[in-house]
């Protein structure tokens, strides 16, 4: 997500009547009160098929522009760019190499939802322009100083707080109903949870561009930006497109652990980590696990080492400014985590999404790379967990840990009773 700069300001101005209309799509249900006694619009997903609509007004699409701007940057959001809703055919055709080529791993939805993924049109046909917004989330401390600290948990920069997805969310809808009620026209709102390509539309926006290592960056925020959009019938004119600024520059590329790019603006997420630690729900490939180190939930490298981020700044938003307990956790206490436990510390953070099997899971392959023996008695504790997947992951952090003698003799009083084909395979390997 990224954008334009704003100031908190005036009351939006709608385009004229006789322009033709589009507007865009969102994911949850919400609800504004109208002006002047009118009905409050509405705001909910393509699925459940409502748009709001509001009475069309007077005065230039410049000045609405303006407005929306300021009005954008005084509820949060830190970049604001206008495109139009569309993306030329190459997007779908790289969007269908893509697929072809099974980058996508088991992200089964990426493949379902082609069709409407390839252009904002094909989600919302009345769409005539896309409002892309950028929220700063820049670390204030170097993003990489975790890696190296094997008995801690690194987390990425992005989850160290709350929930982009429900911040981000609330700060679009309110956005939309202002948009709605002081210019005119119907909106839809999206914040990465919808089959909308934001990043190309980003970039025609003039937010960033589309890096090498696929995300954007801004010569404002580097890598740091969320990104949230707007679709709507307002027909307002497109920002300049923003230019690749990459040149000969591959650290992105060079950087990565598990070289997940085959290619410069190429991603094979079966290899990335991020896809590993958070979509990825099965066990981890072998060949992956200690090149993860202490990733326990994304990875922050491919972006963290791009030279733009020299521009970037520190946020000042509250809701993205690291928990105490998300900056420099341990391992050890990630590992006693129990469902309920889970779900009091991660409550309202991305990482809930996961759930404790799949967070455990990654934890336990940060503690068999850790190299302390310390750990080992959290990984033996698991053996006996319910989920297979950890108890798979625990014999492997043991594998690295114990002395090769210690570790038999657990498989011995361990493996006779597995019932999990997998996790029998684990003592075996």
């Amino acid at each position: 997500m990224k954008m334009a700069t704003l100031r908190p300001g005036a009351n939006a101005v709608p385009p004229p009547s006789e322009q033709p209309q589009r507007g865009r799509s969102d994911t949850s249900p919400s609800r504004g009160e109208g002006k002047e006694g009118r009905d409050a619009p509405s705001f909910r997903s393509p699925l459940e098929g409502e748009v709001s609509e509001a009475q069309p007004r007077t005065e230039g699409a410049l000045d609405a522009k303006i407005s929306i701007a300021e009005k954008a940057k005084a509820l949060g959001f830190d970049s604001v760019g206008f495109a139009r809703a569309e993306l030329p055919p190459e997007i779908a055709a790289r969007l269908s190499e893509y697929l072809g080529r099974d980058y996508h791993g088991t992200m089964e939805w990426m493949a379902t939802t082609a069709a409407r993924r390839g252009t904002p049109a094909a989600m919302w046909p009345a769409a005539r322009t896309a409002i892309m917004l950028g929220v700063n989330y820049g670390p204030a401390d170097p993003a990489l100083e975790l890696v190296a600290r094997r008995e801690r948990a690194n987390v990425s920069v992005y989850a160290r707080n709350a929930d982009y997805h429900d911040t981000i969310k609330r700060r679009l809808k309110a956005l939309a109903r202002w948009i709605v009620a002081e210019v005119g026209g119907a909106a839809k709102v999206f914040v990465d949870t919808a089959p909308l390509m934001e990043k190309p539309l980003a970039e025609r926006a003039g937010l960033g561009w589309q890096g090498k290592h696929t995300n954007l960056v801004s010569r404002e925020f580097g890598s740091w930006l969320f990104l949230a959009a707007i679709l709507t019938t307002l027909e307002l004119a497109p920002d300049a497109p923003e230019t690749d600024h990459c040149g000969s520059c591959g650290r992105c590329l060079e950087v990565c652990p598990t070289d997940a790019f085959p290619a410069p603006y190429q991603l094979d997420a079966r290899r990335c980590i991020s896809y590993l630690t958070i979509e990825h729900k099965g066990h981890i490939a072998r060949e992956f696990r200690a090149a993860i180190g202490n990733r326990v939930y994304g990875c922050d490298d491919c972006l963290a080492v791009c030279p733009w981020n020299k521009f970037a700044r520190a946020t000042k938003d509250y809701a993205f400014i690291p928990r105490l307990e998300l900056t420099r956790p341990k391992l050890a206490d990630y590992a006693a985590l129990d469902d309920a436990g889970f779900r009091k510390v991660f409550r309202a953070s991305p990482i809930r999404r996961i759930g404790r099997e799949r967070f455990v899971r990654n934890i336990l392959i940060a503690i068999g790379n850790s190299g302390e023996r310390a750990l080992a008695d959290e990984a033996e504790r698991l053996l006996v967990d319910a989920s297979p997947l950890v108890r798979g992951a625990a014999i492997w952090a043991l594998s690295r840990l114990l002395p090769p003698e210690a570790f038999a003799t657990l498989a011995v009083e361990h493996a006779p009773r597995e019932t999990d084909d997998a996790v029998r395979a684990e003592w075996m390997a």
